[in-house]
């Protein structure tokens, strides 16, 4: 990889994978690893999935692209089954390419109809790699640390909005709520849902609106098809990207009705070249088609809640597991570890020796997993399994 610029952020750790079919990549010399990070999040169906892979090979005999003054039927087909999995009556979808950017033009959305200078958020989330969503500057963005002074709350599954930090979040001047629903920068962590409710509430009663950050957390990633519906909120907007493509690189914002009537009358305005592109929109039609003739959202809660109980009794003999955090199959395993994360980084390696792959948060004692939605019971035993050995062997070696 001499002449690839690596600024990812992540140790390339294979620069030779050559396939990759359901949960498995497969290196040049044929060695399998077991993918539990699904690419980056991404491959929700498995990789290379058959059905996906005729859907593109489809539409590229077909048309792939179109300009900014023509489309393509697929594009209504697809956007009228993102609006019905989100209950968005007469709502309407832009094809966009990254979830950065499906969370910008969410945010860009909301500036444009309402006049109100705060877009508020938590300070552990995520949005994006670019815009305004990556930048927060002050003078646009507030964000509230939930962890502080919410997590260790007596009062956090009643919240009381009386609660003089409750109080502080200046809800007259607030555009919009941006909400991550789980991911937390990718240390899955819930805020207390009766916070969110009361945030949520304060915002819709003082005319703002909300955006949903559904981009690690949608199309099934947490038992159900997206996150926010865990919290029974409704918003007026939700980016959507990662497990919507299967691997293809598309992303999507969703608009409500309400929002949709009134982008027009503010002469909103977003254009790229690979906007509402008819190959992305195929591939996202048929990944929602498929998620619901495999019942794959009721199977991937299922697996999740059966893997975080094994994940749990294996805690239960460990130590060295400090928490594990979980929502459907997006998992967060923390491990009890020294500042230089040794014990964390020996587990890792042991587990790619062992041909497993979990993503590991770099300079944190955090593993995450987040396998296909199909992944079969027999793998996450062969991890299990697996885990455990390395575990054990982590003990002996650093005589814990």
């Amino acid at each position: 990889m001499d002449h690839v610029l690596w600024s990812i952020g992540h140790e390339l750790i294979f620069d030779n994978i050559v396939r990759a079919e359901k949960s498995y990549l497969y290196d040049s010399n044929g060695k399998k690893y077991l993918d539990l990070e699904s690419g980056i999040w991404c491959t929700a169906v498995g990789h290379s999935n058959p059905r996906l892979t005729k859907i593109i090979k489809d539409q590229v005999d077909k048309i792939i692209h179109v300009g900014y003054c023509y489309a393509n039927p697929v594009i209504e087909e697809s956007a009228k089954a993102i609006v019905s999995i989100l209950d968005f009556k007469d709502g309407k979808c832009v094809f966009l390419n990254s979830g950065s950017e499906a969370v910008e033009f969410g945010v860009q959305a909301a500036q444009s109809i309402l006049e109100k200078p705060f877009i508020l958020t938590f300070s552990d989330s995520y949005y994006g790699s670019y815009g305004s969503v990556n930048k927060r500057p002050e003078k646009e963005w507030t964000s509230f640390d939930w962890l502080s002074n919410c997590s260790n709350c007596s009062c956090m599954d009643s919240c009381n909005k009386n609660c003089e930090k409750f109080k502080k979040m200046q809800f007259d001047k607030i555009n919009c709520f941006l909400f991550e629903p789980g991911s937390s920068s990718g240390l899955v962590r819930f805020p207390p849902k009766k916070l969110v409710q009361n945030i949520c509430r304060e915002v819709k009663e003082n005319n703002g609106l909300l955006i949903m950050n559904e981009i690690t957390t949608g199309i099934g990633r947490t038992g159900k098809w997206f996150g926010f519906q865990h919290y029974d909120i409704q918003p007026d907007i939700v980016a959507i990207g990662k497990s919507i493509g299967g691997g293809y690189p598309v992303s999507i914002t969703a608009v409500s009705k309400g929002v949709a009537e009134i982008l027009p009358t503010k002469s909103f305005k977003y254009a790229q070249s690979h906007m509402n592109d008819p190959l992305g929109a195929s591939v996202a039609k048929e990944m929602i088609q498929i998620i619901i003739d495999e019942n794959l959202i009721s199977r991937g809660n299922k697996v999740g809640t059966e893997l975080i109980k094994q994940l749990n009794e294996l805690k239960k003999k460990n130590p060295i597991i400090k928490e594990i955090r979980g929502r459907g199959l997006m998992i967060a395993i923390v491990i009890n570890d020294d500042e230089q994360n040794v014990r964390t980084a020996y587990i890792y390696q042991e587990l790619l020796n062992h041909g497993i792959i979990v993503a590991r948060r770099p300079n944190l004692n955090v593993f995450r997993i987040d396998p296909a939605l199909t992944i079969p019971e027999v793998d996450i035993c062969e991890f299990i399994n697996c885990f455990e050995q390395v575990l054990q062997q982590c003990s002996i070696k650093f005589n814990q």
